[in-house]
C-alpha cells in the first residue's frame, strides 16, 4: 500500500555534452529548465547524430519518486502516476521505474509518443529541454477512475510545477481530498517559466501546499512576481505566511542554493543547513540534484522524521547523484 503518492510528467532522458555554442545556436542558457519550442525541435535528433547520447527514465517527479523509494530499500511505499505513448520508450520507462521499487499506475495515450527530455551538459551544468509528448496528454479522467482508490489510502501527496502545465484540476482535485482529510501537500516551484506564466494556477495550488521545495533561482523570480523582493530569507518567510487552506500545520518551506546552505523556514523560523560538500573532480553532472535532494527529504519526511534530519538525507541523496551521470544511483544508499 503506497503512502506517498507522486503524480508528474513522466519522461525519456537524452542526455549528453555539448559546448556552448550549442546552446547559443539554439537560444538556451546552462542551468535552465523550458519546454520546447518549434525552432528547437531538432535538438532531439541533432544530439543523436552525435551520438554519446545516454537513456535515462526521468522527469521531475519520477526522478524524487525513484530516489525516495532507493532511500527506503525494500520498503514499497511510493506509487508515481503520469502519461506515457504506447511506444517502446514507453515500456522501458514503466519497466525502469517498477524496477526501481516504485509502483506505477500509468495513462497509455496511443497515437502520442513518449515525452523526451534533452539533458544538454555545459561545464557539468545542464540545460533541459522538454516535449511532453504523451506526458502533456494526462487526463483528470484517467485519475476519477484509476487513481481515486489509491488517493484514498495514501498519507502524502507530491507534485510538481511542471503539472500545471498539464493538468492542473487533476492535482487541486488531489489537494481538496488532502485538505478535507488532513493529510500531507507537497509541492515544488520546478521552474521560473512555471512562476511567471502559470502563476494563477500555482497560486490555487499553494494555497493547499503544506511543503513547498524551491532553488534560490526560482525563489527570487516568485519574489519578484509576487512582490516579496528578491532576499530568499525574506521570501521564505512570506511564502510560509501565504495563504493556507489547512490550519492544522503551518508551512515548510525549503529553498536549495547549490553549494551554499539550504534554507528552512519550519514553524515560522529560518535556519539554515550546510550542504554535504563533494569535491569538484568527483562532479560528474548536475542533472536531477534537485530532484535528488527532493526524493532523499521525502523518504524521511514520510517516516516522520524531523525536518533537519530529513533535508540532511536530501543533501546525502544530492551529494550521490551528482556523482554519477544524470538521476542515477548505487545500489543502495
Amino acid at each position: 500500500m503506497a503512502e506517498l503518492l507522486v503524480i508528474g510528467n513522466a519522461l525519456l532522458n537524452l542526455s549528453t555534452s555539448v559546448d556552448i555554442s550549442f546552446l547559443n545556436k539554439y537560444g538556451l542558457k546552462p542551468g535552465n529548465s523550458i519546454l520546447v519550442e518549434p525552432h528547437q525541435l531538432p535538438i532531439y535528433d541533432e544530439i543523436k547524430k552525435m551520438g554519446k547520447v545516454e537513456y535515462t527514465a526521468s522527469g521531475s517527479a519520477q526522478n524524487s519518486a525513484r530516489v525516495a523509494q532507493w532511500m527506503m530499500g525494500g520498503q514499497r511505499k511510493v506509487v508515481y502516476v503520469g502519461c506515457i505513448g504506447s511506444d517502446e520508450n514507453g515500456n522501458q520507462l514503466k519497466k525502469a521505474t517498477e524496477e526501481a521499487g516504485v509502483m506505477t499506475n500509468f495513462q497509455v495515450e496511443e497515437g502520442v509518443p513518449t515525452g523526451t527530455c534533452a539533458v544538454l551538459i555545459t561545464d557539468k551544468e545542464r540545460s533541459m529541454v522538454t516535449n511532453l509528448g504523451a506526458a502533456n496528454c494526462y487526463k483528470k479522467a484517467h485519475f476519477d477512475t484509476f487513481i481515486v482508490p489509491i488517493m484514498e489510502t495514501a498519507k502524502y501527496f507530491y507534485a510538481t510545477g511542471y503539472f500545471l502545465t498539464v493538468s492542473p484540476e487533476t492535482y487541486e482535485a488531489i489537494c481538496l481530498h488532502a485538505v478535507s482529510s488532513n493529510k500531507v501537500v507537497l509541492f515544488n516551484l520546478a521552474a521560473p517559466f512555471v512562476i511567471q506564466f502559470f502563476t494563477e494556477k500555482l497560486k490555487t495550488i499553494l494555497a493547499y501546499s503544506d511543503v513547498v521545495f524551491s532553488n534560490d533561482d526560482e525563489a527570487r523570480v516568485l519574489g519578484q512576481t509576487f512582490g516579496w523582493g528578491t532576499d530568499v530569507k525574506e521570501i521564505a518567510k512570506k511564502l510560509a505566511q501565504y495563504e493556507k487552506h489547512n490550519q492544522n500545520r503551518s508551512r515548510t518551506i525549503i529553498f536549495t542554493q547549490g553549494v551554499h546552505p539550504t534554507i528552512v523556514c519550519h514553524d515560522g523560523v529560518i535556519t539554515e543547513h550546510a550542504v554535504h560538500k563533494v569535491p569538484a573532480d568527483k562532479i560528474v553532472d548536475t542533472d536531477g540534484a534537485g530532484d535528488a535532494f527532493v526524493g532523499g527529504f521525502l523518504a524521511q519526511y514520510i517516516q516522520s522524521k524531523p525536518i533537519d534530519k530529513c533535508v540532511l538525507a536530501g543533501h546525502y541523496a544530492a551529494s550521490e547523484i551528482i556523482q554519477r551521470p544524470g538521476c542515477t544511483y548505487p545500489s543502495s544508499p
